[in-house]
């Protein structure tokens, strides 16, 4: 069994995959102020929950974009089980050509979705990250990894219209029953979140006139859910995109691939 730690600004997303499947999958809250021990119980506690045991747990890989917790889950990690975590930074393999003027500088979590993608879907392709950041990543018909965009998160977005406005409450992120609103809460639900479909449906199209071609679209991310349904584009929806790209990453810096144990 291989443990996936994926760390974001918002959210953390471990996972334990064996032979290729997703047995599960967690958030917990990215916390500064917690300690390594801290996580290590929220992580022990998580396999356990599904139950398995952390004393099973083959490997460890993890993905950051929040560099001061990569040293926290060296420690934490080593606390509940028996390996060392393999961590996704410059110099790993991951078998990934990346097309930026400085390839050094892409976010991890770009790097393991693109290694996830081309993988597992036809290409070129659109990969939509919708977290504290929404990230578009386009990867090429030759599978390289040519570019993206970076726009606010849909949180993010929401958030700053909340806090610089006296008079427009806080809300949920469930689809209202009508694109016009007929009150404020359902009004800021609809611009929220078809604005935001709308804006993805447009990159799209935009990024398929500038490739001259039809592309595969998938997406992931703690907020894809709310926003996929609303596209009219075709979007494939795969939470556990990091996680299995994770794994990929992990077993092509091992002699032999990965396996759980018999």
């Amino acid at each position: 069994m291989i443990l996936a730690i994926d760390i974001g600004n918002t959210n953390i997303v471990a996972g334990v995959i064996q032979d290729g499947q997703v047995l599960f999958s967690e958030r917990i809250s990215t916390d500064l102020s917690r300690t390594s021990l801290e996580y290590a119980i929220s992580f022990k506690n998580a396999i356990e929950f599904h139950g398995l045991s952390p004393e099973d747990v083959d490997g460890c890989i993890v993905a950051s974009v929040v560099p001061p917790l990569i040293s926290l889950m060296e420690e934490a990690i080593p606390k509940i089980t028996n390996v060392k975590p393999m961590i996704v930074r410059p110099g790993i393999k991951t078998g990934l050509k990346i097309l930026m003027d400085n390839p050094a500088q892409v976010g991890a979590d770009l790097i393991v979705a693109a290694v996830a993608g081309i993988a597992q879907y036809p290409c070129p392709q659109i990969l939509i990250d919708m977290g504290t950041a929404t990230t578009i990543t386009v990867i090429d018909k030759d599978k390289n990894y040519s570019g993206g965009m970076i726009l606010p998160g849909l949180r993010v977005s929401l958030d700053s219209l909340t806090s610089r406005t006296s008079q427009l409450p806080r809300i949920g992120l469930d689809a209202p029953k009508h694109l016009i609103g007929k009150n404020t809460v359902d009004c800021m639900k609809s611009g929220v979140l078809y604005g935001t479909a709308s804006s993805m449906d447009g990159m799209i199209e935009r990024i398929q006139a500038e490739l001259g071609e039809k592309v595969t679209t998938i997406a992931t991310g703690g907020l894809a859910g709310s926003i996929v349904p609303l596209c009219r584009h075709k979007i494939i929806l795969d939470n556990d995109l990091i996680l299995k790209g994770l794994v990929l990453i992990y077993e092509r810096n091992q002699d032999q691939p990965a396996r759980s144990r018999q």
